[in-house]
C-alpha cells in the first residue's frame, strides 16, 4: 500500500506544482488576470499563492506533514473557486460554462484535500514512505 500512497501522491501533486511555477515565473501574467478578476493586491496575492501551493504541494510530495499540506491546498482551492471562477456573474453561456467547470474542479479537488488531511492524520506513521508523520491527529 506505501507504493500506492506514493504513486498517487506523486500524480497529485503535478497539478499543484506546475501551478506553483506558473504563478511565481509568470507573476505578472497571472496577476493580470486577477486583476480582471477584481482582485486587490493581485501581484502581491500571486506570488504569495505560488509560494503556498510550492510548499503545500512538496508537503504532500515529500509526506513532510503531508496533513498540512493538505489542509493549505483546500485553504488556496476555496477561495480561488470563490473569487476567481464566480460562473453565477457571467451573462456569456461559454464564458459561464468554462467558470463552471473550474469552480467544480476547484471544489472537487478541496474536498480531495480534505479527504487526505483525513487519511494522512488518521494513518500517521503507519502510512511509510514520508519523512514525517502528520502534524494533526485525528481518530
Amino acid at each position: 500500500m506505501d507504493i500506492l500512497v506514493l504513486i498517487g501522491r506523486i500524480l497529485f501533486v503535478l497539478l499543484f506544482l506546475g501551478s506553483a511555477v506558473g504563478h511565481l515565473t509568470k507573476t505578472k501574467v497571472m496577476a493580470g488576470y486577477a486583476t480582471s478578476k477584481g482582485l486587490p493586491a493581485a501581484t502581491a496575492a500571486t506570488a504569495g499563492s505560488g509560494l503556498l501551493l510550492l510548499v503545500a504541494a512538496l508537503s504532500v510530495l515529500l509526506g513532510v506533514w503531508a496533513d498540512l499540506g493538505a489542509l493549505l491546498l483546500a485553504v488556496f482551492l476555496v477561495p480561488t473557486a470563490l473569487l476567481m471562477h464566480r460562473f453565477w456573474q457571467e451573462s456569456d453561456p461559454m464564458a459561464r460554462q468554462q467558470e463552471m467547470i473550474h469552480f467544480e474542479k476547484d471544489m472537487a479537488l478541496a474536498g480531495a484535500c480534505l479527504m487526505l488531511l483525513a487519511f494522512f492524520s488518521h494513518t500517521g506513521h503507519d502510512l511509510g514512505l514520508t519523512l514525517t508523520g502528520p502534524l494533526f491527529h485525528i481518530r
